[in-house]
């Protein structure tokens, strides 16, 4: 009869806190790509006006509306510094979700390598009692054996 592992709970735990690490991990990578996305998209846009100021320049252009497209142009440039903020907080995230991941791995390993020792304890425990078990009943066949032997002796 095997005996139950005591810290089986804390495997389950372990277990429970690896995939949660796995899955906020999972969560911000996807944060990140939809950041860098973003920034991208950002800068693109930033480029696309910048090309179409100088153009409007080149054509000839007013005060008014070159104040416009500076201004447009010192937005996006705000945007994208603000973006850039954004996915350096991400890095720092991603960092500390990896360790975190890391950790939660390296615990739940940890606790399955003692269910593992525990289990091969059991076997090993049964093992022994099965071996005990074979021998007593070996050594009452031999002794019945031996007994039957020395009746039939006696008879003859």
């Amino acid at each position: 009869m095997t005996k139950i592992f005591s810290m089986q709970p804390l495997v389950h735990l372990a277990h429970q806190k690896n995939d949660d690490a796995t899955r906020k991990f999972g969560q911000i990578i996807q944060q990140q790509q939809a950041a860098q996305t973003k920034l991208h998209t950002l800068e693109q846009y930033r480029k696309d006006y910048q090309t179409q100021l100088q153009q409007s320049v080149k054509n000839g252009i007013t005060q008014i509306s070159l104040r416009n497209f500076q201004d447009f142009i010192r937005r996006l440039d705000e945007a994208v510094a603000q973006q850039r903020d954004v996915i350096e907080q991400i890095r720092l995230s991603m960092n500390a979700g990896r360790n975190e991941l890391a950790n939660t791995q390296r615990k739940m390993k940890s606790f399955d390598t003692l269910a593992q020792r525990h289990l091969e304890s059991e076997k090993k425990v049964e093992e022994k009692l099965e071996q005990r078990q074979q021998d007593e009943h070996t050594g009452r066949h031999s002794a019945l054996k031996a007994m039957e032997a020395m009746a039939a002796k006696d008879i003859i």
